[in-house]
């Protein structure tokens, strides 16, 4: 099978957890442990969160007064190098030596008239007090919006309509590489004057990107990888009740936060709306059994509505 894997941010730092080297490799670890698992017989193409490294690099910069600090892409871009770098050694510890690997810094067009410009809601860097967030925001400019009963700084978060590298990734799956691309949704971009392709202030979804590149793959599934083993209703109350497969138009009735679950569900639904194939949300620990198709929530236009687990 070809498969698109979407680590989710708590792949990499876990909410709360300091924002070292360290953790982040302990982090990739862990998830490369899993990945491997998958490894043999299957194509592997793995995309990842980045949120809260650009945030940190972008905060890291602007220590340095004496020149300005580097736009979101350029961030972007550093920041697929750097977990590209982990996840590729951290997995080829547990594969033969003669399984390649290739990490490929991804571009990703999108419009310069998406409303998101106007309304910016994509948290990144690390989570402050509201008194804290408040101070930053009045000093720095940034916008501020809740995430659980923290602030975070929140950025302008486009759709994404193009992947720029998309040959050079088919062709490395084709040859038996494993290939992580489109690391923080990929590298904002969009066509200014004269058609010259540049870099914009924004950070693309990652799942929404994650479920366009599996589209243009051609990928067999996609998996969506969080720290919960399913979509669930009635979320953190007595009632809850996951869910072990949903048509996407059950599902997206349900509405999901869009700090949290909804972008995961709008991306599962969109990329089974195209491909009439499955997309499943699940944890990371589960992979195994996802890819036999017995864990997670499976999004489908093959199944009519909701089945619980």
């Amino acid at each position: 099978m070809r498969i698109v894997i979407a680590l989710g941010g708590n792949a990499l730092l876990r909410r709360g957890e300091p924002m070292t080297a360290e953790n982040q490799r302990e982090n990739v670890r862990l998830a490369a442990t899993q990945i491997a698992q998958i490894a043999q017989g299957n194509e592997l193409v793995i995309a990842h969160g980045n949120g809260p490294q650009v945030g940190l690099l972008a905060l890291q910069g602007e220590a340095y007064k004496d020149v300005p600090g580097y736009p979101l892409d350029v961030l972007g871009a550093q920041t697929e190098g750097m977990i590209g770098y982990m996840i590729e050694q951290e997995l080829g510890n547990l594969l033969p030596y003669e399984v390649p690997f290739a990490t490929i810094l991804t571009q990703v067009e999108v419009d310069a008239n998406d409303p998101a410009f106007r309304h910016p809601s994509k948290p990144i860097g690390p989570v402050y007090t509201k008194e804290q967030a408040e101070k930053l925001a009045a000093e720095r400019g940034w916008a501020i919006a809740p995430d659980g009963d923290k602030f975070r700084r929140v950025v302008a978060s486009p759709r994404p309509k193009h992947i720029f590298e998309i040959r050079p990734v088919k062709w490395l799956l084709e040859r038996g590489t494993i290939v992580i691309c489109a690391g923080g949704g990929g590298i904002p971009t969009l066509y200014g004057e004269g058609h010259k392709l540049g870099g914009v202030e924004a950070v693309i979804d990652k799942d929404l990107c994650s479920a366009l590149l599996a589209q243009e793959l051609e990928a067999d599934v996609l998996i969506i990888a969080t720290d919960v083993n399913a979509t669930y209703i009635d979320w953190s109350k007595p009632s809850q009740k996951a869910i072990a497969s949903a048509h996407p138009d059950e599902l997206e009735k349900l509405g999901f936060a869009a700090g949290s679950m909804g972008p995961k569900v709008m991306a599962a639904a969109e990329f089974a709306r195209h491909t009439g194939k499955d997309a499943v949300i699940g944890a990371l620990a589960d992979i195994v059994a996802i890819t036999q198709g017995k864990a997670g929530t499976r999004v489908s236009t093959q199944r009519p509505g909701l089945i619980f687990y």
